[in-house]
């Protein structure tokens, strides 16, 4: 079947089904187009929480999905595809990082959104990107802080806040991957173009930005912004957005080291197509389950951060 006749499908089957149609900002554009919402992490928490869905179907990857079904057990929650991972997540195991924790029993611990529920369930706090540094600002000075599992937020947070919390050796392998020469080739290109950086990038690619912030705030700044040109240090998916708010502006992707598209894209977020999405609504699996004991537990770092990012 054909595009057109794909998304009325999909249409027809939301509806039927009181469905609602989730959606991470580094979705294909056609994805982001037919949600019922979009937005980063911590809005995607947020929606989840309070939607009246009685299904919920998460287009991102594997975490975004167990982060729903933690916050809203009753639902049931669906992703296109069981195995859109993510690699930041799966640089935290969960049995080591017990380990870890057990090993610092005087700390606080702090877990970017960006983990299992396993780890969820050993975390006292969760934070994403949006609100890492307005939490990590909310403990006591001299509070002793693991975090987890993104080493580059991590340090990107100690300094903008002074901290000096314990990370774990974690990364993006999307953001991990951005080429500095190619950064500096552009900003030679494009001399008037101001570069947006996700704090999930290495620091060499921090030191070359004009502004670093969460996806959402990437958005929000290219919207606010006088300049007409960006250079956009984060997954392409985004520009997706950036385009659509901004139509009279030019963005153009930083390419990842040995690069051949000139995008950097995650390779567990394009697992998910329209035709996937179609199918997981018509049969309503892959279906995301966690143990309640478990959700009890990782519930609450959760919930903690949902009230601090009030």
């Amino acid at each position: 079947m054909n595009t057109t006749e794909l998304i009325a499908k999909i249409d027809r089957l939301r509806r039927k089904k009181n469905a609602v149609i989730m959606a991470h900002y580094y979705q294909t554009g056609d994805i982001q187009d037919i949600a019922d919402m979009v937005g980063d992490s911590l809005a995607l928490a947020q929606y989840a929480a309070k939607t009246d869905a009685d299904i919920i179907v998460l287009c991102g990857v594997h975490f975004m999905g167990e982060t729903a079904k933690i916050l809203s057990p009753t639902k049931k929650v669906l992703v296109p595809d069981m195995d859109a991972g993510c690699s930041l997540a799966d640089s935290c195991p969960a049995d080591e990082f017990e380990r870890f924790v057990k090993a610092h029993p005087d700390y606080t611990v702090v877990s970017y959104v960006n983990t299992t529920a396993a780890v969820k369930a050993h975390t006292d706090i969760v934070v994403t990107s949006t609100n890492a540094k307005k939490i990590i600002d909310t403990l006591p000075q001299d509070a002793k802080i693991i975090f987890a599992p993104d080493r580059n937020l991590g340090n990107y947070i100690n300094s903008v806040t002074g901290r000096n919390m314990l990370l774990w050796d974690g990364a993006c392998h999307v953001h991990e991957q951005f080429s500095v020469e190619s950064l500096v080739a552009l900003k030679k290109q494009y001399p008037n173009a101001k570069v947006l950086a996700h704090p999930e990038c290495k620091n060499v690619v921090l030191m070359l930005a004009d502004f670093i912030g969460s996806t959402q705030a990437l958005l929000n700044h290219t919207t606010q912004s006088d300049s007409r040109e960006f250079l956009v240090a984060t997954e392409s998916g985004i520009i997706h957005q950036m385009q659509r708010l901004n139509p009279d502006k030019v963005f153009i992707p930083v390419p990842p080291v040995d690069s051949t598209c000139g995008c950097n894209d995650c390779k567990y977020m394009r697992l998910n197509t329209l035709e996937k999405l179609y199918a997981c609504l018509l049969n309503e699996q892959p279906e995301i389950l966690v143990d309640e004991e478990l959700r009890k537990k990782a519930v609450k770092p959760i919930e903690r951060m949902l009230e601090l990012s009030k």
